[in-house]
């Protein structure tokens, strides 16, 4: 496919209408922009994050704006067991019978130091937060995502998870296995289901997560969550139906 298709897509203003997706990560960055995006264009949008008040705050949003009724639904990827993926599930299921989309924004940075010096504690959270979590949550949801006629799951890659670099420790890693995760998954599901599985890189973007790892940045020769939706709407909505395994950039 033209790798630049993604992130020059133009979305028809009701391309995700009828469509149920679910965001990790809503209430803050890419994953606040990318929920509201995908409510302007039709979608229901189920908010999914640890932080409650600012998943409200997105939910404000869409309801001031008029666009269909959102869903919030609290989990903490550290700290959630299996079970409590599988009560999210059967709360899709519940409340509106199948899952069209699944976007996976939610992410830990970690420490910035090289391995040598790397701690036990903050490898093993990185890791749960980015694959272990993101693994449990699919698994549970892929029964859901199985009755859409059209389904998209979405992971988020980096620059990092596709060449490893210096300092970036757990999270390049981490990135590197979400990347596998990813090909693996699509692989599986390619022949048997009508559900496609991709990665999109957003790129260095305006959000904490990016200020944090390079302080000394100036954040306006960024851009912002806001302006890189267009890989986002593509993937996960219709225009990119027959796109599966890829790993794209969203600038």
């Amino acid at each position: 496919m033209n790798a630049d298709l993604a992130k020059n897509y133009s979305a028809p203003a009701d391309c995700l209408a009828d469509r149920v997706i679910l965001v990790t990560g809503a209430g803050d960055g890419i994953g606040r922009a990318a929920a509201l995006c995908l409510a302007e264009h039709g979608a229901t949008v189920v908010l999914a994050g640890r932080t409650v008040p600012k998943l409200e705050q997105v939910y404000d949003r869409i309801e001031e704006c008029g666009w269909p009724q959102a869903a919030i639904y609290p989990v903490d990827l550290l700290g959630a067991n299996e079970q409590d993926y599988q009560s999210l599930a059967e709360s899709v299921s519940s409340l509106f019978g199948r899952l069209d989309g699944l976007l996976h924004n939610a992410g830990e940075l970690g420490e910035r130091t090289p391995l040598a010096n790397y701690s036990l504690a903050s490898w093993q959270k990185v890791l749960q937060v980015n694959v272990t979590a993101q693994f449990l949550l699919t698994r549970a949801l892929i029964p859901q995502l199985e009755k859409s006629v059209d389904a998209s799951i979405v992971f988020t890659s980096s620059g990092v998870g596709r060449r490893g670099r210096a300092f970036w420790g757990a999270y390049a890693v981490s990135k590197f296995a979400t990347e596998g995760l990813a090909q693996t998954l699509a692989d599986e599901l390619e022949e048997t289901t009508r559900i496609r599985v991709n990665c999109i890189n957003p790129g260095p973007t305006r959000t904490r997560m990016r200020a944090t790892a390079y302080p000394a940045e100036n954040p306006g020769t960024l851009k912002t969550p806001e302006q890189i939706m267009a890989a986002y709407l593509y993937l996960l909505g219709p225009a990119s139906r027959d796109v599966t395994g890829q790993s794209l950039d969203a600038q």
